[in-house]
């Protein structure tokens, strides 16, 4: 269902970033490549890959679920626990995370294989600060800019809707796809949305 988080592809969505990293990766680059795949699967396909709860945090969109695996957080259920540690550790340098094996691409559609690609190609060069710079261009966490940086809040929950608005700047736009592909992306996911909202 669209509004269940998949903690297994969160799972191998790090581990997958961590193994193109050469087996370890930054906690907070990783967190920011996952929302970059997830941002490119949601404008382009219609429903994000994951499926987390975004926040927009001081340092750039924040998957919660995400970092709750990548911590190994007293958050995660057993059965959360059990799976990822199967796959992912936690790293003995600071805020890193280690592949333990290789990415049970089974678990992804060929698009959701194609978001993690893109990700990296075209993010993964950076470093970690360099990413949340990048993030912090994007609509839906520019709309929080001002109460983030003046630190009224430390968080605020995040709309996937946001995800397909364009930025206004001058910003090299990885993401930009045509009207057509966008507004039908939009109408699926929204349609998905009401559906899944309908059996929740």
């Amino acid at each position: 269902m669209l509004l269940e988080f998949d903690y297994k592809k969160a799972t191998q969505a790090i581990n997958y970033l961590a193994i193109k990293e050469g087996g370890r990766i930054e906690k907070l680059k990783l967190i920011k490549l996952v929302y970059f795949a997830d941002r490119y699967h949601l404008r382009r396909y219609g429903r994000p890959m994951i499926n987390d709860a975004y926040f927009a945090m001081p340092l750039g969109p924040v998957g919660s679920s995400v970092k709750d695996i990548a911590e190994f957080s007293s958050f995660l259920d057993e059965t959360e626990r059990v799976y990822a540690n199967c796959y992912i550790a936690v790293g003995t340098t600071a805020n890193t995370i280690l592949s333990k094996t290789d990415v049970d691409t089974d678990i992804f559609s060929k698009s959701e294989i194609e978001a993690l690609s893109f990700s990296y190609s075209e993010f993964g060069n950076q470093s970690a600060y360099s990413l949340v710079d990048i993030t912090h261009q994007y609509p839906e966490w520019e709309k929080f800019k001002n109460s983030l940086e003046s630190r009224e809040t430390t968080r605020e929950p995040m709309s996937y809707t946001d995800f397909f608005s364009n930025p206004t700047n001058k910003l090299d736009d990885k993401f930009a796809l045509g009207v057509d592909i966008l507004s039908a992306s939009q109408e699926l996911f929204e349609e998905d949305y009401r559906v899944a909202e309908y059996w929740k």
